[in-house]
């Protein structure tokens, strides 16, 4: 029984040293901070969709941000207060686009945004109201 105590002793120190070796490696290791304008956190882009009479939120809109060289699209929808929030994954410059139902145009958009590193690019607001019979889409 002696025996079977002293390795399992052993096992358990070897065990420990191994743990503590880690902890203390990992404990000494510098933190990386980078601001390599390589890495790209893309942004967010985020306003509020509403009629132009009265400014009646909105909802269940589709919003589209375009980026103007590759033609990636990033939708969303708005909300019950006719906000919207599309986050895109690079930078650039995109196009934003709002669903339009029958005999709607856009009195008020916001056309084209720039995204730089991690912006929050907010305001990009939409008024819709109401074509006159024979109109239809943006004037």
């Amino acid at each position: 029984m002696r025996i079977l105590t002293g390795v399992i002793g052993t096992v358990e120190m070897r065990f420990a040293l191994v743990l503590g070796t880690l902890i203390l490696t990992a404990a000494c290791r510098d933190v990386v901070i980078t601001t390599d304008p390589g890495i790209k956190a893309g942004g967010t882009i985020a306003g509020i969709v509403r009629a132009t009479e009265g400014s009646v939120p909105l909802v269940t809109r589709k919003v589209t941000a375009i980026h103007a060289t590759s033609g990636a699209k990033y939708e969303t929808t708005t909300g019950v207060n006719g906000g919207y929030t599309i986050k895109v994954p690079e930078e650039g410059r995109y196009r934003i686009e709002v669903e339009l139902r029958e005999g709607e145009v856009i009195a008020k958009g916001p056309g084209e945004t720039d995204i730089n590193n991690g912006d929050l690019d907010p305001g990009r607001d939409f008024e819709i109201t109401v074509a006159a019979p024979g109109k239809k889409g943006a004037p």
